[in-house]
């Protein structure tokens, strides 16, 4: 991470202040959040795993026994598939065999000729987890209990989070693993001196697998600490900022608590690269990782090799990536590109998907956007993407809480143009040193969130799947004011895209929003009102078959048929409800 070693005033607050945080007594009631009466309490439903292969049945559990009206419904894209009453507190389903295809599970009850939403959960089955990445990590690992450890992975299970980075949980950069793959240390130090137990890394694995979940170590591409020539590695291997190879290019940390600088080496050296894959051998054969999450400190300047000739330090990334995935071709691999740095040769070599760490001056909501698209072109189509981007950045200097509107608001951003956001872990994500827990989620994100991922999830093949972004003819008789990506503050953004026969109308409400800096520093963002039965008007050349829409803001991420007029070209309905986001689907004859 670019600011990761930088990033020494909050550890050490973090230090102090570690395991302190306070109660969610001063929780903000918003959309599905809140503590609802008993009578009015949805039910909580849970999958056995965060997805499935193709002809894998799903477990369900839900938290109370439902009356003998409960039904359930499974829908893809709005089309109801499959339906049943609901018995008990646990049940099986079987969906089809498509392979990466995404499912909303309603259940509900019918009460005067409509439907009560009681519970809804996004199903993604998929034999793959990288086609469509849902990323989290952790970022410590001291003596656990397997019962704290299940608790975690259960958490991250209902979010549908399938790949955790395993952030700093190496040894040293040139030698991740403590001992050898027959015989690993059972406890050492992180580059910060925090204890790691190998039992909890292993554990965590094992774990996270039960689930379906996929596991990547973390660790730099080019990092060694001081002593490592008496590790193996050697000094023609090195970066350094002269041309007569006397200044070694390095990170300078403080000691304490750091253990050692950070010292660069070339990438796209074979002896380095030869080096490197031994010593991840031995992680694969002591911890059963899916692959390997490579990480860089960003643009380092000029510099140049041992033989004095300069190094593009952009271009040394490919290479590298190439070597890795021919030493260990059945392993996954994603590499850092810190603000777009050597992307387009990230995407060009062959990793599994593309992931960006986002700072200034990529600070607006359409800087989000941009990132994603470049994506898309990079990787032609045919790699989704990660943006680790840390909300409310400044306020995770101190102890405090999420504004939750900041991170919703640039949740509806990412998704709504097919992106993931590497947030949840242990606790929710607010600095590059992942460790740091120091904001704490209100109730109402916390349940906020479930929604969103289950929306990211039951409708990946809209959000994340082939389609073309445009800008679509949507008009209002209402009171908000309408514009087409991107976004102006006191508007509602409207953003296209055509998939297949269906057009896809994102509509993400910032007519309250006080800032467009997604990152929302002090945390000034205002929760939005509730906009009801909205009049649109949408010009298409073609006969509409249906609409319909859904939203993670409003029951649920439940779809919704929408009645429609259509007039030659005009076409006429009413969306129902909009907080953050909604998304209308018009499918064509």
């Amino acid at each position: 991470m670019v600011k990761k070693y930088r990033y020494i005033t909050g550890f050490l607050l973090f230090i102090l202040l570690m395991g302190a945080c306070g109660s969610t007594s001063s929780e903000q009631g918003d959309g599905n959040g809140g503590t609802p009466s008993q009578n009015n309490e949805p039910i909580s439903i849970s999958t056995d795993k965060v997805a499935y292969n193709p002809g894998e049945a799903v477990t369900f559990t839900i938290s109370r026994s439902p009356s003998s009206e409960t039904k359930v419904r499974y829908k893809h894209l709005g089309e109801v598939i499959d339906q049943s009453s609901v018995t008990g507190t646990s049940w099986q389903w079987t969906p089809p065999s498509d392979d990466f295809t995404g499912y909303m599970v309603e259940i509900y009850q019918q009460q005067n000729g409509s439907d009560n939403i009681l519970a809804t959960i996004g199903i993604d089955v998929s034999s793959n987890w990288t086609k469509f990445p849902r990323y989290g990590f952790l970022s410590r690992y001291p003596k656990m209990q397997q019962s704290a450890i299940d608790s975690v992975i259960q958490n991250l299970n209902r979010y549908h989070i399938n790949g955790l980075q395993f952030y700093d949980w190496h040894y040293k950069h040139h030698q991740p693993l403590a001992g050898t793959g027959e015989n690993p240390d059972s406890v050492w130090k992180d580059i910060s001196n925090t204890d790691v137990y190998f039992s909890t890394v292993s554990s965590y694995i094992n774990t996270a697998h039960k689930h379906n979940i996929r596991t990547m170590f973390y660790n730099l591409i080019y990092g060694a600490l001081d002593g490592a020539a008496s590790d193996g590695v050697q000094a023609q291997w090195y970066l350094y900022t002269d041309q007569n190879h006397n200044t070694k290019k390095k990170f300078s940390l403080p000691s304490p608590p750091f253990k050692s600088d950070i010292y660069l080496l070339d990438p796209s050296n074979t002896g380095w690269q030869n080096y490197l894959i031994k010593q991840d051998q031995q992680v694969y054969e002591a911890l059963d990782f899916d692959g390997y999450h490579m990480d860089q400190l960003g643009n380092q300047g000029t510099l140049y090799d041992y033989d004095g000739s300069s190094v593009n330090l952009a271009q040394t990334f490919q290479p590298f990536i190439e070597s890795m995935n021919q030493a260990n071709p059945n392993k996954q691999l994603v590499m850092n590109a810190v603000n777009q740095y050597g992307q387009s040769g990230i995407a060009d070599a062959p990793t599994d998907f593309l992931y960006t760490e986002v700072w200034s001056p990529h600070d607006k909501y359409m800087d989000l956007a941009k990132i994603i698209k470049d994506n898309n072109s990079f990787g032609h189509g045919q790699k989704n993407s990660v943006l680790a981007a840390y909300v409310n950045y400044d306020m995770a200097n101190q102890q405090g809480y999420f504004n939750t509107p900041s991170v919703l608001f640039t949740d509806a951003v990412i998704f709504a143009f097919g992106g993931d956001h590497l947030e949840l872990g242990e606790h929710m994500l607010g600095k590059e040193y992942f460790p740091n827990d120091n904001l704490a989620m209100r109730g109402d994100l916390k349940n906020n969130l479930v929604s969103y991922y289950d929306f990211f999830t039951a409708y990946e093949n809209l959000l994340r799947g082939e389609g073309t972004f445009n800008l679509p003819e949507l008009s209002t008789y209402s009171e908000l004011t309408l514009n087409k990506w991107p976004p102006q503050q006191g508007n509602v953004s409207v953003i296209g895209k055509k998939v297949g026969n269906r057009e896809v109308i994102h509509l993400i409400n910032f007519t309250d929003a006080s800032t467009m800096n997604w990152r929302d520093n002090n945390g000034i963002q205002p929760y939005p009102y509730d906009q009801k039965d909205i009049s649109l008007t949408f010009s298409t050349d073609k006969q509409v078959a249906k609409i319909w829409y859904a939203t993670p803001d409003n029951d649920m991420g439940a779809s919704k048929e929408l009645k429609f007029t259509q007039s030659g070209k005009e076409v006429s309905f009413t969306l129902p409800f909009l907080k953050y986001w909604s998304m209308v689907v018009i499918e064509f004859k």
